[in-house]
């Protein structure tokens, strides 16, 4: 299934600005999205990301996903919501899988953490669709974040906005946009594992 094709026949019903919840991991993956998006979509940002491997990182990817915010200008307006350092919820479903390999079940289990949370959080808080930027990634994959996508929308009865942010150039356009504003890159997903997999390598 090509994603942004589904997403492209979403945007194209709209008619009116619908109230999105956008999972955000970093600022350099939502650079991209919050361009694309911001045009037809009024966007809370929820920055959810128990995975990160210290505060002190978690605190810092933080800064600069609200700066970028504060300085990029937007058609449609664009807020953040932080839920915290919640390291204990990620610990948990990690256990048990230290030794997957990166993009295995511990991977997938993340994801889920996440977007599980966000489903949650825009049904309560009464939006209208949620997503994530997790698809921008050429290191993640878009059918295996979207499927997840579709069973949390069947669980929870809320609309998810499908998306392979990767397509037309996504990524490149972030890094585009990462030099542009001066944005720290991160060179590891962000969990310990896939910290000690880069120092690995």
């Amino acid at each position: 299934m090509n994603y942004q094709v589904v997403l492209d026949e979403t945007i194209k019903k709209l008619d009116y600005v619908p109230k999105l919840l956008l999972h955000a991991c970093c600022a350099p993956c939502s650079s991209y999205v919050i361009e694309y998006l911001s045009n037809f979509f009024s966007i809370t940002i929820l920055y959810y990301n128990p995975n990160i491997d210290t505060e002190d990182e978690f605190n810092y990817r933080f800064s600069e996903l609200e700066r970028f915010i504060n300085e990029f200008k937007t058609k449609y307006p664009v807020s953040l919501v932080n839920l915290g350092y919640l390291k204990e919820e990620y610990d948990e479903i990690a256990l048990g899988l230290e030794n997957e390999p990166e993009r295995g079940l511990r991977c997938l289990k993340c994801y889920e953490l996440r977007l599980d949370k966000s489903f949650n959080y825009a049904k309560n808080y009464h939006f209208d669709y949620v997503t994530t930027t997790l698809t921008l990634s050429p290191h993640k994959n878009s059918k295996v974040i979207n499927e997840i996508g579709k069973k949390l929308e069947e669980k929870y009865q809320f609309p998810y906005l499908y998306s392979d942010f990767k397509k037309r150039d996504g990524y490149k356009r972030s890094i585009v946009l990462s030099h542009e504003y001066s944005l720290y890159r991160q060179d590891y997903c962000g969990c310990k594992y896939s910290k000690k997999k880069k120092m690995d390598e």
